[in-house]
C-alpha cells in the first residue's frame, strides 16, 4: 500500500496519476486528504480516502494504518515556517508508530551555505524535517525538488503580454526552473522502483536560468519585445505598493527574487533527467506553451 498524503493538491494529484500511469493498482493506492467531500474524483478511480490533518496526530496514525510506502508531500502552511516544520515531524511521528516502512520525502533544494540565503527560513524547515526523518530509524528517501517553473508567470506578471516588462530584482541571478508535474513523476518512480532506501536527490533541471533569459524567450515566442528591469529591492516593492499589490505577495516576491540574485537555487544535477528516462521540459518549452 502506497499512501500519498495532500492528495488534492496540485503535487498529489500529479502524483497519484503518475502511480496509476506506471500499473499500480487503485487498490495499493490511499490518498490523505482533510476533507472527504473535497476527494470524489479520487474515489471514482477505485482508490482508498483516508482523512487526517497534519495537525492532529491521532488522525494521522490511523490513516497511516497498512501502508508499506508513505509520500509525505510537504505542508503548504502559510502561517510561520515552524508550523510547517511541526506538521512534518507529527507525519513522521504517525508513521514510525503506523510501522510504515519507507517515506518518500519532497524536499528543496539548497546549497551547503544556505543560512545565509534570502529563503534561509523556508530551506531551514526543510532541513529540520530531514534532520528528523534521518534520525527516525525509518527507511527514506529525499527528493529536494528545484523550484517549479510554474512560478516563472507568477514573477514575471500575468500581463507581460501586453506590457512587455518583467519587473523582478532578481538581476544576474540563474535558477533551476523544473515543472511540477515531472516531480511528481519522478516521485512515482522512486515509490515503484528499489533502490532508493536512504537517499537524498536533487531534483532539477539541466541548465539554470536568468530572468533576462527568460524574457528573452517570452519575446521570441510572442515575437515582439519584452524588457527585463532588475529593479533595487526597495523600488521593487515601491512599485509593486504602486500597483496596489498586497504585502504578503511582496515579500514573497521580493524572498524569492533575492535568492535567486543569490544563486541559492542554482543547482543542476542529472538525477531528473534518469528517473524521467528523458530531458526535463525546459524554460523556453515551457514558456511556448503558456504564453
Amino acid at each position: 500500500m502506497i499512501l500519498v498524503t495532500g492528495a488534492t493538491g496540485q503535487f498529489g494529484s500529479k502524483a497519484i496519476d503518475h502511480l496509476l500511469n506506471k500499473g499500480v493498482k487503485p487498490s495499493e493506492i490511499s490518498a490523505l486528504v482533510r476533507d472527504a467531500a473535497n476527494a470524489d474524483h479520487l474515489k471514482s478511480k477505485g482508490i482508498e480516502v483516508r482523512v487526517g490533518d497534519y495537525t492532529d496526530y491521532d488522525s494521522l496514525v490511523e490513516a497511516f494504518q497498512g501502508v508499506e510506502k508513505l509520500l509525505l508531500v510537504s505542508s503548504n502552511d502559510r502561517q510561520a515556517v515552524e508550523n510547517r516544520t511541526a506538521h512534518h515531524i507529527n507525519a513522521i511521528k504517525a508513521a514510525k508508530s503506523a510501522n510504515v516502512k519507507h517515506i518518500v520525502y519532497t524536499s528543496f533544494v539548497r546549497k551547503s551555505n544556505f543560512e545565509d540565503s534570502a529563503i534561509a527560513a523556508f530551506q531551514d524547515a526543510h532541513a529540520q524535517t530531514e534532520a528528523y526523518l534521518i534520525a527516525s530509524g525509518l527507511n527514506y528517501t529525499i527528493l529536494q525538488n528545484g523550484i517549479y517553473l510554474e512560478m516563472i508567470p507568477v514573477f514575471a506578471g500575468e500581463k507581460v503580454g501586453e506590457t512587455g516588462v518583467i519587473l523582478f530584482p532578481a538581476a544576474d541571478g540563474k535558477a533551476s526552473y523544473v515543472l511540477r508535474e515531472e516531480l511528481a513523476e519522478a516521485a512515482a518512480e522512486v515509490l515503484t522502483t528499489e533502490g532508493h532506501e536512504k537517499q537524498i536527490y536533487s531534483l532539477t533541471n539541466l541548465a539554470s536560468v536568468s530572468f533576462k533569459e527568460i524574457a528573452k524567450a517570452i519575446a521570441d515566442h510572442l515575437g515582439k519585445e519584452v524588457d527585463y528591469q532588475s529593479l533595487s529591492v526597495e523600488e521593487f516593492e515601491d512599485r509593486m505598493k504602486q500597483f496596489g499589490v498586497p504585502d504578503l505577495y511582496i515579500g514573497m516576491f521580493t524572498m524569492w527574487a533575492t535568492a535567486q540574485a543569490e544563486g541559492a537555487m542554482d543547482i543542476v544535477d542529472d538525477t531528473l533527467a534518469r528517473f524521467l528516462g528523458r530531458k526535463p521540459t525546459t524554460m523556453p518549452q515551457f514558456i511556448a506553451q503558456i504564453y
